[in-house]
């Protein structure tokens, strides 16, 4: 009970004619507060002032009539400043109500409602044994207070979720617990949500803030977070450069701006952390990622498990911010005593766009510029071969696919690694078609693209990818798109693969 309560109880002041009636058993609502200390009752649509514990003395009240989110309100930072309130408006109802109204209105309020002779005699007492003046703006000391507030920190019974008693509830407030066989989302399996593990490591890397705030000791392994922070003005311009800042997104992209867009977003940055527990390696199980955006157009939100995420590691929402989970099995069946850990960061290779050619006839010569080194090459096409898949390699009983694509065999001068360049067709190819579409089908726009084995299907592109004929080392091959038809003159994109920022290593325990 706060002292400065506790002095007030021993003076025998009766607040009833100021409205707040000292309550006499369970008087609690679904929207009261858990950790309510009642102090009183205004004795009308259910209204209470209490205290919540872990708010030392502030004074809040609770309005059961009222329409969700606005149930409970601060009324003063302790009670000394509520006896003060009281002083200056003469009544509970009108601090209970100045949440809703312009100053105007609650001036007019007192004006309209001054106090009656038996509320000037309990003022009088609390002037005089507590020697308290009256507040010198009191609308403005609560709309000030109220505003201040984080409402996010109340917690509530499950009675305050509860739809059917209450249609109008809230979603109930998500449970933070971090699962090795889970994500953001959710989990399976039937371990223990992992014990966290504060850590508060911040670092500079990648031209990036990171912190990676706590790590979570499971069954299976270890489980630890990444925040890398973003600066709202970065977000912005990249949003308004590529029109991302409406609803409306654009749409048919080239292979070349879709790239473009993903090494330009700044909330995007594909990395590899590596663990080393008391000395030892711990290779990464899984991982998922989940974004904030502070720039999102109206009409759209975060998603609640990203807020989620910023309220728990109390980070700042006004930045943008990129969450990577990680989980790391442990080496041995048994859980170790973890004295030592510390963390390598190592980016992916991004994809940099590069030159766009359009070949017609083998022994042509294109000569290039690498992005990062400024070192000039040359690709030389050695041959433009047509090829068909064979038909059975893609049988299916409801779609069918394309089968014609166009092979280039070309060399580079100087030679450059096999995983540093590699070339794509700029168009995207044809979209698998249905044999017999029903008659309320939608008609598909024609779009495919070529890669490794039979990716995709009706809901993507389909995509191959060849190997090397045996012997041609030098030689390297890329396969267009597939097509329906045998695929005419291709133009062809450059891509290169290169790792921007050095691997770096920082101790976390």
């Amino acid at each position: 009970m706060p002292k400065d309560y506790q002095r007030f109880l021993k003076q025998g002041i009766d607040l009833s004619p100021l409205g707040i009636t000292p309550h006499k058993g369970e008087a609690a609502y679904f929207c009261t507060p858990k950790g309510a200390s009642i102090i009183g009752l205004a004795g009308v649509d259910g209204i209470h002032f209490c205290f919540l514990r872990g708010f030392g003395s502030m004074v809040f009240s609770v309005s059961p009539m009222n329409l969700p989110p606005d149930y409970v309100h601060p009324l003063a930072r302790n009670f000394t400043d509520f006896l003060r309130l009281l002083l200056s408006c003469g009544d509970t109802a009108a601090l209970e109500q100045a949440w809703m109204w312009e100053e105007a209105a609650f001036a007019a309020f007192l004006k309209e409602n001054p106090p009656a002779p038996a509320q000037e005699e309990v003022l009088s007492q609390i002037a005089s044994k507590l020697h308290l003046t009256p507040m010198e703006n009191p609308w403005a000391y609560i709309r000030e207070l109220q505003a201040a507030f984080d409402y996010g920190k109340l917690r509530y019974t499950e009675d305050f979720y509860d739809i059917d008693m209450h249609p109008a509830a809230p979603p109930a407030p998500l449970k933070w617990q971090v699962y090795f066989e889970g994500n953001f989302w959710g989990h399976s399996g039937k371990g223990r949500p992992g014990k966290e593990i504060p850590l508060g490591k911040e670092f500079f890397w990648a031209d990036r803030q990171w912190q990676v705030p706590a790590a979570y000791a499971c069954g299976q392994g270890l489980v630890v977070d990444f925040c890398m922070r973003v600066p709202a003005a970065d977000i912005r311009a990249f949003m308004e450069k590529w029109g991302l800042d409406r609803e409306d997104v654009p749409h048919g992209l080239t292979q070349e701006q879709k790239l473009k867009i993903e090494l330009e977003n700044p909330l995007l940055l594909h990395f590899t952390p590596q663990l080393s527990l008391n000395g030892r390696p711990m290779p990464a199980y899984h991982s998922c990622s989940i974004c904030y955006n502070p720039c999102l157009p109206e009409g759209m939100e975060n998603d609640p498990q990203g807020k989620q995420a910023l309220e728990h590691y109390r980070l700042d929402p006004s930045a943008g911010w990129t969450i990577s989970r990680m989980a790391f099995p442990w080496a041995h069946s048994r859980r170790p005593v973890i004295k030592s850990l510390s963390l390598t960061m190592e980016q992916q290779s991004a994809s940099l766009p590069g030159l766009r050619f359009r070949p017609v006839a083998p022994g042509e010569k294109f000569p290039f510029t690498h992005p990062t080194t400024g070192q000039t090459y040359t690709l030389t096409v050695e041959s433009l071969e047509q090829g068909t898949l064979p038909r059975e390699a893609l049988e299916n009983d409801r779609w069918e696919y394309p089968t014609h694509f166009l092979a280039m065999h070309y060399t580079l001068s100087p030679a450059l690694p096999e995983n540093a360049l590699s070339v794509c067709d700029c168009a995207q190819g044809d979209r698998p078609r249905e044999k017999t579409p029903a008659a309320w089908a939608p008609t598909a726009r024609a779009y495919a693209a070529v890669s490794i084995g039979i990716i995709g299907g009706a809901d993507g592109p389909t995509a191959v990818f060849l190997s090397l004929p045996p012997g041609e080392k030098a030689q390297r091959t890329a396969f267009s798109s597939l097509y329906f038809a045998p695929a005419g003159q291709v133009e062809w994109l450059l891509i290169f693969h290169e790792k921007c920022f050095a691997d770096m290593t920082f101790p976390l325990l």
